[in-house]
């Protein structure tokens, strides 16, 4: 707009990496993740976060907020339920009339680790098993996010899903 001839530019496709998880105290004892989308390392980011509010003393309850996010890598999602879950709590299943469309995913390492590297749920502190937890939704919540929602609700984890609006 403004300009008297043609602008040429020339533009250089590049990734754009997109933080999936930030956290913070809201006050003492109390804690937000927030969760975009669910990639490689969202699994291993909610521990960090989880492991540094321990760091900062007692947490009487945790905010996980899902709102908006539409998904991701189902690994993560199991291991991000995993974190507020026993060992071994199913988390999601799929069931189908031939064998390969029957799955049964759980709160285990080789349901969210895939084979590599060290369990980076193995050390966190006991009490983020119990301490309580309210998942945030709205209409914008899909896929991985909805599995998590669902199994921390299913196993008595999570106050009932409080569904906000925009």
């Amino acid at each position: 707009k403004g300009a008297d001839a043609l602008i040429t530019v020339t533009l250089t496709r590049e990734e754009i990496s997109v933080k999936s998880v930030r956290a913070k105290m809201l006050e003492t004892g109390y804690g937000y993740i927030r969760i975009r989308n669910f990639q490689e390392r969202t699994g291993e980011d909610v521990a960090k976060a989880l492991r540094d509010f321990y760091k900062q003393g007692e947490v009487k309850g945790l905010v996980l907020d899902v709102r908006s996010d539409p998904g991701g890598l189902l690994n993560q999602s199991v291991a991000v339920a995993a974190a507020f879950l026993p060992k071994d709590a199913l988390v999601v299943y799929t069931d189908g009339r031939t064998a390969d469309a029957r799955m049964r995913l759980t709160a285990s390492r080789e349901h969210y680790m895939r084979g590599r590297g060290e369990d980076y749920l193995r050390d966190l502190p006991p009490g983020v098993k119990k301490v309580p937890l309210v998942v945030l939704v709205d209409g914008g919540t899909a896929s991985a996010s909805e599995i998590v929602a669902g199994a921390l609700q299913d196993h008595k984890r999570a106050l009932p899903t409080v569904r906000c609006s925009a």
